[in-house]
């Protein structure tokens, strides 16, 4: 299928789809006329790619743990290894170190609102 209808089954923007191939996260066929050509196991693996994204995982570390864009098996996607899993832990740790950091900006305008609205303040 042309980028259009792939973008429209697998709910990526063309744009997307695009950056994903100049990633080296896909590898859409092409048609004689040189257009891409995206096959339904390419449009299942931009769903686990747009997944991965939206957990927070940057494009760097989804390249590690998806198997070669090329195609076959990976049987480093069979059993994860350490240093991945290391990886992720971190990201997830730098996360959350963030989000306690925003909680408590939040806690403070909180303060801050109710504050500001007694009377006489």
């Amino acid at each position: 299928m042309k980028i259009g209808e792939a973008s429209r089954v697998s709910g990526v923007s063309p744009r997307s789809l695009r950056h994903y191939e100049h990633e080296g996260l896909i590898v859409p066929g092409r048609f004689d006329n040189g257009f891409r050509d995206y096959c339904r196991s390419t449009i299942d693996r931009v769903l686990v790619i747009r997944s991965l994204l939206e957990s927070g995982l940057p494009v760097r570390l989804i390249r590690e743990v998806l198997p070669e864009a090329g195609g076959g098996t990976d049987t480093a996607t069979d059993a994860v290894d350490a240093a991945f899993l290391r990886e992720v832990r971190n990201h997830r740790d730098r996360l959350a170190a963030r989000i306690a950091v925003l909680s408590d900006q939040q806690a403070a305008l909180d303060a801050y609102l109710r504050e500001a609205r007694r009377p006489g303040a």
